[in-house]
């Protein structure tokens, strides 16, 4: 229970702030109809879906016993003929959220490192200091996680706009057709495809490995290692 509550708000800010990316980007690029609609905001109430981002998580997270936790936020509704270049527009606007998310991972990575410091010239509050790094430890784990997973090339995700780009007109229309099926396909890929989705999320574990090796000499105690104790 106490992970729980030390990762939901991490995953709440992360969610918040892949959505946010996309929505500022889609602004810049020409498409202000998630600024109308009040998206480009870190405020997390515009962005919240009581299922995806609260009741989702949460089920996940005891469901498999506190070792797994995924959610998503209100997806921002993108115009793309507004953007300015159509090409270039999509490209940065779908891989903005993904970027966030992995450099929000690089920041907790520092941020661990930055406690671990402010440990040692304050002492007496290396326990306190101890619960933040646990927790910059799961900003680490569940950036990469949702970085590397929304880069599957199934529509809605944003590796699916990556992708389409790279096909031939004729078989990127088809492509995109699948996005007629919501969520359907990603939810095969999750409940029988677990091979393939095992392989999608692998930068993840090795991003996460790297990330953790870089910072375990600056772990205060053994409770920062969320896979480890």
């Amino acid at each position: 229970m106490s992970d729980f509550i030390l990762a939901l708000p991490i995953l709440l800010f992360s969610l918040i702030a892949h959505e946010y990316a996309h929505a500022r980007t889609a602004l810049w690029q020409g498409d202000d109809t998630a600024y109308m609609l009040g998206r480009v905001t870190l405020n997390p109430l515009p962005h919240i879906d009581p299922w995806m981002t609260l009741l989702l998580p949460a089920l996940l997270w005891f469901a498999s016993g506190g070792t797994f936790t995924f959610g998503g936020a209100k997806p921002v509704p993108v115009v793309p003929r507004k953007y300015r270049r159509y090409v270039q527009g999509d490209l940065i606007v779908s891989s903005a959220g993904v970027i966030t998310n992995l450099l929000l991972a690089l920041c907790c990575s520092v941020a661990f490192v930055a406690l671990a410091l402010l440990a040692g010239a304050l002492p007496g509050m290396a326990g306190g200091f101890a619960i933040l790094q646990r927790m910059m430890s799961w900003g680490i784990w569940l950036n990469l996680i949702l970085c590397f997973f929304n880069l599957i090339p199934i529509p809605p995700l944003d590796g699916s706009h990556l992708l389409y780009h790279m096909l031939p007109p004729d078989l990127g229309t088809r492509y995109r057709q699948l996005g007629q099926f919501g969520y359907l396909p990603l939810m095969v890929l999750l409940l029988f495809l677990q091979p393939v989705k095992n392989f999608f999320l692998a930068p993840a574990y090795w991003g996460a490995e790297l990330l953790f090796n870089l910072v375990a000499a600056f772990g205060i105690g053994s409770t920062w290692n969320i896979f480890g104790g």
